[in-house]
């Protein structure tokens, strides 16, 4: 019994201390409120994710994984690649500064720097086709000045728009004509310098950009008619699209270059097919399909996957569609949306969210129905809305049913959190009404802002002045 008792607390020790191996997940802070720094390490380590993806090199947020044993990859704007492009010695001193200083005993795990952010999109009309690969090679070249040239390499993340084949199969695949010279040259930069390739690949994009694409071939479950090419039996879209990739990293003569997927997820609102149903089926197939190692038919073997993304972004642009704001597996405030099972090993559970969250006040901003002004009420809504988030309230979205007065306070409440419940932002010419009582509704979330990380530790600095200053006046 001793025995089987010993064997029984080795395997829960194995399992409480397990991560999912060659995960990692994407922190973005395009949002009115974030959660601090502390709590993203907090909420990465209790669930096992050691790798984070950032998209700018922001000291005072680096900082806080030294010492945690998370991977980290630093970002370098697509506004900032100009720079970067035309100045060597900016990108020394940018490696000096965001780069060496964290690399101390103890300090921060840096293994990429993620240069620009899918610069080559079709939406940019080439606006960094002159500027990303310099600024590549100026980084490159600054980390091997630096003697970091071994240990962290400078990637490109690219959306998979910068291949095709066509109406064909990945077989025919190859980098967009426009660009292919240009990619060429890059592949053979990383093959030269070791580094990978960072692709983002969206299944959820194809079914969202084209009504006749296949629903089923957007999962990992089997439940598609499979599609033949070259010989090869294709089940769903993310193989069929990276191993295009792979045909046209070989016919730029690349072969061997190490693919890493820098983002991969799907949306959880704003979208007839954002929501969390099937997200919860996306990411119940996809880390099934990761626990098994065995990556793609003309990739096979182990792949890096960073997740899209940690937590929703309610400032993001929403100009490729609404669920732009929802892709976080966790809501704005650290709580977690849906079980699942990270290591694929069929342990679902409900993520580990967020610890001790500071909200604003038990305050909400809704309609007044008793105002008399009523006709301005929808040049309001609409001036609420364009000036915060009200993207849960579209067509497929989580608040999509709620009536016309339903709308108006969801408006009047997302512009009232975003702006930190300041009493000057429920007015709306009398509309307007702050109550205490909770105004959700069913599924609809109407959230309560978050304490700004700016204004906790200005209260905290603020109270040790006091502190201090009470304690001079007893020494006098």
């Amino acid at each position: 019994m001793a025995h089987i008792k010993l064997l029984i607390w080795a395997c829960c020790l194995a399992l409480s201390t397990s991560f999912a191996y060659g995960l990692g997940v994407n922190w973005g802070t395009q949002a009115a409120q974030t959660l601090p720094p502390s709590t993203i390490v907090q909420m990465l380590k209790d669930n096992k994710i050691n790798k984070v993806k950032l998209f700018d090199s922001d000291h005072w947020t680096v900082k806080y994984f030294a010492g945690t044993g998370i991977e980290v990859m630093l970002g370098i704007p697509n506004n900032q690649l100009g720079k970067f492009a035309d100045d060597y010695d900016f990108a020394k001193e940018w490696v000096k500064n965001n780069v060496s200083t964290h690399l101390y005993n103890g300090g921060v795990d840096i293994k990429f720097v993620a240069v620009g952010n899918e610069p080559f999109l079709k939406a940019y009309n080439g606006s960094f086709l002159k500027s990303t690969f310099p600024a590549l090679q100026n980084v490159q070249k600054a980390l091997n000045s630096a003697g970091l040239g071994d240990k962290i390499k400078a990637t490109i993340p690219q959306n998979a728009d910068v291949y095709e084949s066509g109406n064909s199969g990945p077989s025919q695949g190859n980098f967009r004509s426009d660009i292919r010279d240009l990619m060429q040259k890059i592949c053979s930069f990383f093959k030269e310098n070791n580094a990978p390739f960072l692709v983002n690949i969206y299944p959820f994009l194809s079914l969202h950009e084209n009504k006749h694409f296949p629903i089923e071939f957007a999962f990992f479950d089997g439940q598609t008619k499979a599609v033949r090419d070259n010989g090869i039996s294709y089940t769903n879209m993310f193989d069929a699209n990276l191993d295009t990739l792979v045909v046209s990293l070989k016919k730029a003569s690349c072969s061997g270059v190490k693919i890493i997927v820098g983002e991969i997820g799907w949306p959880t609102d704003g979208d007839l097919y954002g929501n969390v149903t099937l997200a919860k089926r996306f990411y119940s197939g996809f880390f099934k399909k990761m626990a098994t190692k065995k990556g793609t038919p003309l990739y096979p073997g182990f792949i890096e996957y960073y997740l899209f993304s940690l937590t929703d972004e309610n400032e993001k642009s929403i100009l490729p569609g609404s669920f732009e704001r929802h892709w976080g597996i966790f809501r704005y405030d650290g709580k977690p949306k849906f079980p699942m099972d990270i290591t694929g090993q069929g342990h679902e559970a409900m993520p580990i969210g967020a610890k001790n969250v500071e909200y604003l006040e038990n305050k909400w901003c809704v309609l007044n129905k008793y105002a008399e002004d009523i006709g301005k009420l929808p040049s309001s809504v609409q001036y609420a809305c364009s000036r915060s988030d009200c993207t849960a309230v579209d067509y497929g979205g989580s608040c999509n049913k709620l009536d016309g007065d339903g709308n108006a306070s969801y408006a009047f409440n997302m512009y009232f959190q975003m702006n930190g419940q300041d009493v000057e932002s429920c007015v709306f010419d009398g509309l307007a009404q702050i109550v205490e009582k909770n105004a959700s509704v069913g599924n609809c979330l109407f959230p309560i802002g978050l304490e700004s990380v700016g204004v906790r530790i200005g209260l905290d600095a603020i109270l040790n002045i006091l502190v201090g200053f009470f304690l001079f006046l007893t020494l006098l």
